[in-house]
């Protein structure tokens, strides 16, 4: 018997669950990833991390590789997301930056003038090569199991820049964005390329999908995201479109701007447990969405956890598509096995 070709892999990835879900196809079951599955729980992940720091780890295609598909061994989930993370192309290109551990993203000289957003390098793939060779190896390793690739949105980003970390209220990123407008536009601008390239150079390497994540995007009235921010997650979305691959498009606490999230061009939205997938759907214009299962919830008893699991996978039907997720990301406390069986019981629920 003949080894399977690259052509055959690919055709595989392409017809799968998750990719048939994003482009609002039918499937065989509904798919089921879960944000944060490479790392965070998982004790082979703890191990492999240790004394290596988060920027350093996604650096190294070894480790890269390694983490990404440990989710997918354990659980048999339908999709892989690269282990990366969003600040990664800012270091990549030289900002002074550092994830410090049970903080965050910390830049050590803030961005508050347009002379700090011209001194942000323009990120090409030459700064990035070790993100060409981690998803090449992926795309290999992962046979016909398709691989998210990430990058955060201009809003997101611009606010570790602007807040030097981690902010609750984000009044720096605001007093910005409303007192010197012509900083915030520069800014955006430059953010919205740094995060088109970054995706690029997954794509090319052979990423199936994308999913940009705006997680912060929720701290905005209705307004300030429609003037402020929508036009460059469209910038770079609208650029990811021409690659062909689906688009997801994911923030935390954007009930009120969902409808304006697929409009900046995603082929999928995420929606967080705070709004009910019905509601969702219906605010997001005939979209494929994905979701959204409250992440505490896997700490219930399993018949409870299962039992909404059903409510949510009854609610996506209603949708041209729906991505089986949480409603935001793994918490690192999570039993590994309540999410391998929450895996098999979407999966063994909604087969056709």
């Amino acid at each position: 018997m003949q080894a399977p070709t690259t052509t055959n892999a690919a055709d595989a990835v392409r017809d799968s669950a998750f990719l048939r879900a994003a482009r609002g196809e039918p499937v065989p079951h509904t798919p089921v990833w879960f944000m944060r599955q490479a790392g965070r729980s998982l004790p082979e992940y703890l191990r492999i991390r240790e004394g290596v720091s988060m920027l350093d780890s996604c650096m190294q295609p070894d480790l890269v590789t390694e983490i990404t598909l440990q989710p997918v061994r354990r659980y048999g989930v339908d999709a892989a997301i690269f282990f990366s993370d969003i600040v990664l192309p800012l270091k990549a290109i030289g900002v002074d930056l550092d994830i410090v551990p049970g903080v965050g993203p910390v830049v050590a000289s803030p961005v508050r003038t347009l002379a700090d957003v011209a001194a942000i390098p323009d990120l090409t793939p030459e700064h990035v090569p070790f993100i060409t060779e981690s998803v090449t190896r992926l795309v290999g390793e992962l046979g016909s199991t398709p691989l998210i690739g990430f990058a955060g949105a201009p809003f997101t980003v611009a606010s570790y820049l602007v807040e030097g970390g981690p902010s609750k209220e984000h009044a720096k990123t605001k007093a910005l964005m409303f007192g010197a407008p012509d900083v915030w536009a520069a800014l955006m601008t430059k953010i919205a390329a740094i995060s088109t390239a970054y995706l690029e150079v997954q794509v090319a390497a052979g990423a199936s999908a994308i999913q940009l994540f705006d997680s912060w995007a929720g701290a905005l009235t209705r307004a300030d995201y429609q003037a402020q921010v929508l036009p460059y997650s469209t910038d770079v979305l609208g650029a990811i479109g021409r690659t062909g691959v689906p688009r997801i498009h994911f923030g935390v606490g954007t009930g009120e701007i969902l409808d304006l999230m697929g409009q900046a061009g995603a082929d999928v939205v995420g929606v967080d447990w705070r709004v009910s997938l019905a509601d969702g759907i219906a605010r997001v214009g005939g979209r494929c969405v994905q979701g959204n299962l409250d992440p505490t919830l896997v700490f219930a008893p399993t018949e409870v956890m299962l039992e909404r699991a059903d409510q949510v996978l009854a609610a996506g039907r209603a949708a041209p598509g729906h991505i089986f997720n949480l409603g935001h990301g793994v918490i690192p406390s999570t039993d590994p096995d309540q999410l391998k069986r929450l895996t098999d019981h979407v999966h063994e629920a909604s087969a056709r």
